[in-house]
């Protein structure tokens, strides 16, 4: 067995060649014993190829069985396989390929040559013609076609003796190659020789004295001449020279020197001529999608390369010709060129088969378009319910239509509608044939649909919730259950199932309330109303959707209820849209006043500016905590401008004293932070946030940008609600800037805007106040040197200073930002007021004068009372 199969493998790769070369290789080593030794370097050199390919296959071998869909995998390992000789693991091989892919031509090719080779014995040539006839089937192929024709020929005893059953089973085989690809305009003309000479070997084997048979035969020659010659074939115009001279042979008045249609019928030269002026018409066409470049590696990898582009543009062209001209066999051989060329190219497969449903009324060649089909692209759910669609039209068995169901649910789609579409249409199919009476008859009953439905639901519920896609199929469900089913119990289980799962979604209930009606069950439907109007919907215009179903409520107690249940929906629905109709009305309070507050933020020069705080910390103070430090700020810089203007060196220091122990009260009564501390140098400040926002909703906002460390929403003090603003951190600045990049984008239904963070900017207008209170304490120290002394001209210079603090402040445009603005000092602007300051009068001066200073807790006690 062993040597056998070494034999098989040398004839198969040629080594018998090599090897006689080897045996003479051996010859001249013995004569020469230099080349001896670069012999045996080649013989270890063998050996590692081997070694190297046995490693390779097994490889292979892991690779497919953890994938055994690897296309690619399937070829390696076959090529590896002939290569070593190995003939029952490439049989196998080429089976399991087979089983999930069509093969191309060439592979069927090889594998019907390697069988010719290897088998022996009466089986043999059933199992080599069932190759070719699996062959042909898969894509058109012309050499395929002529080298079965051949094989048949040959080795079939039966149409070799030229019996009546072998002529009959040959001609039949030759006119399936003809339907098949007789009309190839660029190789059809091989077949047509190859049956003419099979026609031309009978009439040889007829006795001369037989004229009635040789005169028969001779008509069936003539009738295939004809009937070439009719076809736009790309050798019509030598097939013709080729008629005339064996018409000469056989005794024909023709002369083959006269002119080239001089002697011919007018039928044959009228057919002949419009075939001519059909193949000009197509010249153009043939050249562009000739093959004589393709690379037929591509073919095998099903891969597309520009080549390919071109030629399908090309070939869409040429099919668009010969739509125009309608011939159906044309049609339908150019397309299976196409298919050929471009065997998983989905939209040709759709195409292709469309124009069969429309066209052809053989249920077999569509069967088999479709079959071929969902072969190529099995991943085409639109594909696969055309295919259910058309064995139902074609009356297939419930066994047939079964399988391919089966096959299709186990292929991998791009979206599960398609999962979708594939089940109903399955359902669709079994519910016409109960309603036809038919189902009976082939063992369908309503559990086979319960089955399908259930399978669906426990498959597309957890991807398809909440969408229309499945409310749609549960419907069809409790519809089917309680028509065909007759099971109003199951029903309204399939219903209540939806509600589990989909129960925010209002056309859930809708649908559930709409078919309670639809079957009169008006008690059922008011009970639904009753369970759905105070549900909360999920998603955007939720509160719409609630007041459309209160105001569907109680339409229905109007139409179908009596007056005290029209009463019972008022009153219940009464509170619910109140309460609507209020928060209505405050988020469009919110909604203008934060129109208002980004209107005044946008009036002013540096955008970045304003929307930066200095500090986290100052933003999470409470509105009063806020009003407290500032008028402590405000008090004491007004205590150190009159301690520098009027005290000496002494009470200078007891002026710092009590600074210091202001600070040191202001600090014990402020309590300390205890969040960790932000220096904001990679940070974004995001504003006209969702009240509703989370932490994690930001996290998910920027999981696109990366590198997020941290995220601070600023919420009020007292409620612990959202202000809808945050801070967010970033790990470098690449991510910070990818971050800004998102401004303007919608998040939870509000546009957020996002700003790069600038801790300095506080820093410079805190600078820039110091600035001004240093130029105020010059001026002080100046009048003291002076030499007055008196108290009253010390109070007056006092008043004048503060005069002209204030005038140099508002020279400066310090602005106090933000809303509360009631407690600010007349020396500051506020925000948004462009009017200057005016002066005082001399009794409100006089009245000034009169007053006296406040220390800071008087000024705190006031402040806090107010």
């Amino acid at each position: 067995m062993a040597e056998s199969e070494t034999l098989v493998g040398d004839q198969l790769l040629g080594v018998e060649e090599d090897a006689n070369l080897n045996e003479d290789q051996s010859m001249t080593d013995v004569q020469n014993p230099s080349n001896a030794s670069e012999s045996g370097s080649d013989s270890d050199s063998d050996t590692d190829d081997e070694a190297q390919a046995r490693a390779r296959i097994e490889v292979l071998e892991t690779a497919l069985n953890s994938n055994p869909t690897d296309y690619d995998s399937h070829i390696q390992y076959i090529k590896m396989l002939r290569k070593q000789g190995d003939i029952e693991k490439l049989s196998q091989a080429r089976e399991n390929m087979s089983s999930l892919f069509p093969l191309i031509p060439e592979i069927w090719r090889e594998w019907a040559k390697d069988e010719i080779t290897i088998s022996s014995g009466s089986d043999a040539f059933s199992a080599v013609e069932k190759l070719y006839e699996r062959g042909v089937s898969d894509y058109l192929s012309v050499p395929l076609w002529c080298e079965y024709l051949n094989f048949v020929q040959e080795h079939d005893p039966s149409v070799r003796e030229c019996s009546a059953s072998g002529i009959s089973k040959a001609r039949n085989l030759f006119e399936r190659a003809l339907t098949a690809a007789g009309l190839h305009v660029a190789e059809g003309h091989k077949i047509w020789e190859l049956y003419r000479e099979f026609e031309q070997a009978i009439l040889f084997t007829i006795e001369e004295t037989d004229s009635g048979a040789r005169e028969k035969q001779i008509q069936r020659i003539r009738s295939l001449f004809h009937r070439q010659l009719s076809i736009p074939l790309a050798d019509l115009k030598s097939t013709l020279p080729a008629y005339k001279a064996w018409e000469a042979d056989n005794g024909s008045s023709n002369d083959g020197n006269k002119g080239e249609l001089d002697g011919l019928s007018s039928h044959v030269v009228s057919v002949y001529q419009k075939a001519l002026e059909m193949l000009s018409a197509r010249d153009n066409f043939e050249e562009n999608i000739s093959k004589k470049d393709v690379d037929l590696e591509k073919l095998e990898k099903f891969m597309v390369g520009e080549r390919f582009e071109d030629m399908l543009v090309h070939i869409m062209a040429y099919l668009k010709f010969e739509h125009s001209f309608g011939d159906p066999a044309r049609i339908q051989i150019l397309y299976e060129r196409a298919i050929a060329d471009f065997p998983v190219s989905s939209d040709l497969w759709i195409e292709y088969t469309q124009y069969l449903d429309k066209t052809f009324k053989t249920a077999r060649i569509v069967r088999d378009a479709y079959y071929r089909a969902t072969r190529n692209c099995h991943w085409v759910g639109e594909l696969w319910v055309r295919y259910l669609l058309s064995l139902e039209r074609s009356h297939g068995s419930e066994e047939e239509l079964s399988t391919v169901f089966e096959k299709s649910v186990q292929c991998t789609f791009s979206s599960f509608d398609e999962y979708l579409n594939i089940f109903l249409t399955r359902v669709d199919g079994l519910r016409r044939r109960l309603c036809a009476s038919t189902g009976v008859e082939d063992g369908v009953d309503y559990a086979v649909i319960r089955d399908i439905f259930q399978r669906a639901s426990d498959y597309l519920s957890p991807h398809l919730n909440n969408t229309d896609s499945l409310l749609r199929m549960y419907s069809y469900w409790a519809r089917l259950e309680s028509k065909l089913g007759k099971d109003l119990i199951a029903a309204r289980g399939v219903w209540e199932s939806l509600l589990k799962n989909s129960g925010s979604m209002l056309e859930a209930w809708i649908g559930y309330i709409a078919w309670e009606i639809e079957m009169g069950h008006i008690t059922e439907a008011r009970s639904l109303y009753k369970r759905s109007y105070s549900k909360k919907f999920l998603g955007t215009g939720s509160e719409r959707i609630i007041q459309d179903i209160c105001h569907s409520w109680v339409r229905f107690e109007r139409e179908y209820g009596a007056l005290e249940h029209f009463d019972i929906a008022v009153q219940k629905v009464a509170p619910r849209l109140q309460e609507l109709e209020l928060f209505r009305l405050q988020q469009e309070s919110q909604n203008a006043s934060l129109a208002t507050y980004e209107s005044e933020n946008h009036s002013t020069k540096n955008v970045r500016e304003k929307r930066k705080p200095t500090s986290s910390s100052a933003d999470e103070q409470s509105p009063a905590k806020r009003r407290k430090d500032m008028a402590q700020n405000l008090k004491k810089t007004n205590e150190n401008d009159k301690s520098q203007a009027g005290h000496s060196a002494a009470s200078s220091k007891a002026a710092k004293l009590d600074d210091k122990k202001s600070e040191s009260s202001s600090q014990e009564a402020k309590p300390k932070p205890s969040k960790k501390s932000f220096d904001d140098q990679c940070t974004v400040f995001v504003s006209n946030l969702s009240r509703q926002a989370t932490e994690n909703d930001l996290r998910n906002f920027f999981a696109d940008v990366g590198g997020v460390v941290a995220v601070r929403i600023l919420k009020d003090k007292f409620t612990r609600k959202s202000r809808g603003l945050a801070y967010v951190d970033f790990s470098d600045d690449a991510h910070l800037n990818a971050a800004q990049e998102k401004n303007k984008q919608l998040l939870l239904g509000k546009r957020v805007s996002i700003l790069k963070s600038d801790p300095k900017l506080g820093r410079k207008k805190v600078a820039e106040h110091s600035s001004i209170k240093s130029e105020l304490g010059d001026d002080a120290k100046q009048i003291n040197g002076a030499g007055k002394t008196d108290s009253q001209e010390a109070s007056k210079e006092r008043k004048e200073e503060q005069s002209k603090s204030s005038s140099l402040a508002l020279d400066k445009d310090i602005q106090l930002k933000g809303r509360n603005t009631f407690a600010v000092p007349r020396n500051v602007k506020p925000l948004g007021r462009t009017t200057r300051f005016k002066p005082q009068s001399n009794e409100a001066k006089e009245q000034d004068d009169d007053e006296n200073p406040k220390s800071n807790d008087e000024f705190r006690k006031m402040f806090i009372k107010k």
